[in-house]
């Protein structure tokens, strides 16, 4: 906790009610966060009230903050302005902070006689041409690589003529995605014309170079050359083929970026999908540290982002930005003509959005080393329920038993949407005999939290030490209702629910203190409930039968004279089996704890007489 809290808000307090920038300090007197306000005393005085409603990341930020200093300024928008070069100029470390790493990309065509076409990062001093600098190496790479596949030219290492007729074409040539000038049977004339074209297609509009190749093809028809005339025909044939592949294409035909966001564990993904057009262009995606929550995220981040790239005619976000009408204006006046920023609910821009979202899944995912339908689904089951933060770590709970006896519990843990199996518990219910799954339940969830304020302390990342983000109980609005009674006296603070199963036993809903839920609607939510479900009522009677059948196995030893629960327990712990404790001899018999030469005796003339 900051020492310096108290003095803070009392200077914050005395702040004007007008627009600004704020700047935070640490003891060293580093800037360590930049902000704008429309009224900067209600905004910094915010900062130095109640810890409890600010993301974690803005409370390590305050924790560290020894003084602020201020700047006013006319207008929301000179503010907005203000903070934006305050923050590049000083790189503070609290605020998003964009690294522009993105290198410049070439198309190179070699010098040797029978030339060849790809796709680099930078210049090379080796005798070659280059087209270029563009920014999009994606938009370079898919380009060439359509070029070579339309025109079929080679992309292998070989280099001709020197290598004509040394071993057969490749597969390429087999399946007609290179002209097999490795056999030799290729002029120079004719592999030079298919460069020259890959080239205009290339450099120009594919309008005009499928015109162009209709042309030809007439022409080579008109002279009755319908050899060279299929060859036109194949390559027009294989551009339309390619604009039909091609999905990412919009209807409009104008420059637009689409943004979107994926979070877990405080890791941000922002992904951006870039148009030029009509066509996607140009994809990158930013790693930050964070909370999806964060009303000033995309604001911030677009300010940064188009502070180093090109501004477009439309931008798409997946959640509207605090500021969106002055985001707006400063997008407008750095492109010099209208900027829209928006959030579609319908239509062909939800279509991009949804897109974008999940490629920030996918590359969040890859970056964790998990799947993105993972990592979404907690994410749809965290808006799905309510809850404050994503539920990585998950405690289900199931009471089994027959007919009121053996009466057992078993906990089961999903972590990040899988089994976590080394986590598993299981429970003895000791309070009481007969049947009482809400007594159970209340049992059981008291032992688990008892060790949980015991353990606390040691932050582990596992285990009853450890907080769930979020309990499912097998059951309905009872055993919600008895559970949330011993976690209010307890003071514990983890969201519960209920998973309801249908008349055929499988899960139909979530219930909880505002009634249930349907999730028959979520796909990939349904499913994980539904394993879940499956899982803890599988663990749970699994022990059950387990326990069950030991119990059997001692009431069997308790008809021995002299033998009672407490023996028999030992006696099954040292031989795992009845059939092994008829096996044994006397000698091994006594080596039992609490079992006497005597005791040993009976055991064996009671199993040796049913023999």
């Amino acid at each position: 906790m900051n020492e310096k809290l108290g003095a803070l808000r009392k200077k914050a307090m005395k702040l004007p009610k007008t627009p600004g920038v704020y700047i935070m300090k640490n003891k060293q007197g580093k800037i360590i966060y930049i902000g704008k306000a429309k009224a900067l005393k209600n905004r910094v005085s915010q900062y130095f009230g109640s810890q409890n409603t600010h993301a974690l990341k803005v409370r390590k930020m305050v924790e560290n903050v020894d003084d602020f200093d201020y700047i006013l300024t006319d207008s929301e928008f000179e503010a907005l302005v203000l903070e934006a070069s305050l923050i590049k100029q000083n790189q503070p470390k609290y605020n998003i902070l964009l690294k522009d790493d993105k290198g410049y990309s070439y198309i190179k065509v070699t010098r040797e006689p029978y030339r060849k076409i790809s796709a680099v990062l930078q210049k090379d001093d080796d005798n070659a041409d280059y087209i270029g600098p563009f920014t999009s190496s994606y938009s370079v790479k898919q380009s060439v690589d359509e070029a070579n596949k339309i025109f079929k030219l080679p992309q292998c290492t070989k280099c001709f003529p020197r290598d004509f007729g040394k071993g057969r074409p490749c597969l390429n040539y087999h399946i007609a995605r290179c002209m097999g000038v490795c056999s030799g049977k290729i002029s120079q004339a004719e592999y030079d014309e298919a460069v020259r074209d890959a080239l205009d297609f290339l450099n120009g509009d594919i309008t005009k170079t499928v015109a162009r190749l209709q042309e030809k093809m007439d022409e080579c028809a008109a002279r009755l050359d319908f050899e060279n005339a299929v060859k036109y025909r194949d390559r027009i044939r294989a551009i339309e083929n390619m604009q039909s592949r091609q999905k990412v294409v919009t209807d409009s035909g104008e420059s637009k970026d689409v943004f979107a966001v994926a979070s877990n564990d405080n890791d941000l993904c922002v992904m951006v999908l870039r148009f030029d057009n009509g066509r996607l262009c140009d994809s990158e995606q930013f790693f930050l540290d964070g909370d999806k929550s964060d009303e000033d995220l995309r604001g911030s981040f677009l300010i940064q982002y188009y502070g180093m790239r090109s501004v477009p005619q439309r931008v798409i976000l997946d959640e509207s930005c605090e500021d969106n009408e002055l985001i707006e204006c400063h997008l407008t006046s750095l492109r010099g003509k209208k900027c829209t920023v928006s959030v579609p609910q319908r239509g062909e821009g939800l279509r991009l959005v949804n897109m974008c979202r999940e490629n920030a899944y996918e590359k969040l995912a890859q970056r964790k080393g998990r799947k993105g339908g993972e990592i979404r689904v907690l994410e749809e089951l965290k808006e799905l329920l309510g809850l404050k933060n994503t539920p990585e770590y998950i405690e289900s709970y199931d009471i089994s038993h027959t007919g009121g006896a053996d009466n057992v519990a078993g906990m089961i843990v999903f972590k990040n949407g899988r089994p976590l199996k080394r986590a598993y518990r299981t429970f003895i219910i000791k309070s009481f005999s007969g049947q009482d799954d809400y007594g159970s339940m209340r049992e059981v969830v008291t032992r688990r939290f008892n060790e949980y304020l015991k353990h606390k302390d040691e932050n582990p990342d596992e285990g009853f030490g450890k907080l769930p983000d979020l309990i499912l109980l097998d059951g309905g609005k009872g055993q919600v209702s008895a559970v949330k009674q011993v976690l209010d006296e307890m003071n514990i603070d983890v969201p519960l629910f209920g998973m309801v199963k249908d008349s055929k036993h499988k899960t139909r809903a979530i219930t909880g203190d505002g009634g249930e839920t349907a999730i028959n609607s979520n796909r990939s939510v349904f499913t994980l409930i539904s394993e879940i479900q499956e899982e803890v009522h599988r663990f749970s009677v699994e022990y059950h039968h387990k326990k069950h059948s030991k119990r059997g196995l001692e009431l069997s030893l308790t008809k021995i004279d002299g033998i009672g629960e407490q023996k028999a327990k030992e006696l099954l712990k040292a031989f795992k089996t009845v059939k092994a404790i008829r096996s044994a001899s006397v000698d091994e018999l006594s080596k039992v704890k609490g079992i006497s030469r005597g005791l040993a005796e009976k055991i064996y003339d009671f199993y040796n007489g049913e023999e």
